[in-house]
């Protein structure tokens, strides 16, 4: 694969957070980047060239963005696969299609990696009202009904304490497509973050315990302690077949709970994500730039950490208003991603911090 020359165009499909930040990288390494999302405030297209406001589904229009750019990556897994296909998009999109076919379905994703060797929580199919009676009988309570495509922050799912709740669990979630999945012991939650060039060359973030509330990430910590650290190489293990499996080009996110038999697959983002934040200040490569080296064909960086300590929080909702405060800490480094609206639950910026 040729290096993209300078002055070339990388194509964002996704508006948000994500795609602002890749964009930030692809200028410092002399890329432009053009954001498509549909209509709404898109933070990305404020430090983009150029926008394209549609549908993901008007062929038409999606069509003219591709036409105007060099290579195309996405910001979030939900981008519908079925207009990128039939334009004929498959060889420009990266970290690849295949990825995102997977990953917008749990229920593909759970079989996929299952066939790959991994251990997950228990989890049965839920369609109609004998698959979910199958299911509380297979699974049992406390179980978790997660729908199968568009969940994400905690929403789409609904978790069920009894057996005797199922049914009204299965209306929360609107009676869709679901996976049922049983609850499961676990020490610590950690993320396993890679690259991978076009060569198959994969490097590795170190991992961080992160710890969520509500469903939403709230901290992600480096170091991530000794219940997580004596997994990672066998977590890497996985992630790495799973990326060449998948011919994957560019950063992939697995995610993993530290277990008492060893790391159990949860779930994987074929993206940068908001557990690798913190390597923009405390890689010597955060996962941005690397991620637009990968889809560039340029060589990749050193995923080393810098310092002693680190920890990513975010701030959600009117938290951001306390940006002031926050820079006020020496070791702080504030991300403000933009937002107008600071509703409850949102993802306003985050903060890094590095002690040496």
């Amino acid at each position: 694969m040729q290096p993209l020359p300078p002055g070339s165009t990388i194509g964002i499909l996704g508006g948000g957070q994500l795609g602002r930040m890749l964009a930030m990288a692809a200028a410092q390494i002399g890329y432009r980047c053009h954001v498509y999302a549909p209509e709404g405030r898109a933070v990305a297209a404020d430090v983009c060239e150029t926008r394209t406001t549609a549908a993901f589904e008007d062929e038409a229009a999606l069509g003219r963005f591709a036409d105007a750019c060099d290579v195309l990556t996405y910001e979030f897994e939900n981008v519908p696969t079925a207009p990128l296909k039939a334009l004929g998009l498959a060889d420009m999109v990266r970290p690849g299609i295949p990825a995102l076919d997977i990953a917008q379905s749990r229920i593909a994703e759970k079989n996929f990696f299952s066939d790959l060797g991994a251990r997950t929580a228990p989890f049965a199919w839920v369609e109609d009202d004998t698959t979910l009676e199958d299911a509380v009988e297979q699974i049992g309570a406390p179980a978790i009904l997660k729908t199968d495509r568009m969940g994400y922050d905690g929403k789409g799912q609904a978790r069920i304490d009894a057996a005797e709740a199922v049914r009204r669990g299965w209306s929360k979630i609107g009676q869709r497509p679901a996976v049922m999945e049983g609850f499961v012991s676990f020490d610590a939650e950690f993320s396993v973050i890679l690259v991978r060039a076009a060569s198959g060359e994969i490097r590795f973030w170190d991992s961080t315990r992160n710890i969520h509330e509500d469903g939403i990430l709230r901290r992600s910590i480096w170091p991530a302690g000794p219940a997580i650290e004596g997994q990672v190489a066998e977590a890497r293990n996985l992630a790495r077949t799973a990326a060449e499996r998948l011919g994957a080009i560019g950063v992939l996110t697995f995610e993993f709970f530290a277990t008492a038999d060893g790391p159990l697959f949860n779930e994987c983002a074929p993206r940068v994500h908001n557990s690798g934040h913190w390597t923009i200040e405390g890689a010597v490569t955060s996962q941005f730039e690397n991620h637009i080296r990968a889809i560039a064909g340029l060589p990749l960086g050193d995923c080393g950490t810098v310092g002693r300590r680190i920890e990513m929080s975010n701030l959600i909702g009117d938290e951001i208003g306390e940006s002031a405060a926050i820079l006020g800490d020496q070791a702080a480094h504030l991300h403000h991603y933009g937002k107008a609206d600071a509703r409850p639950g949102r993802k306003m910026g985050h903060v890094t911090k590095l002690y040496f």
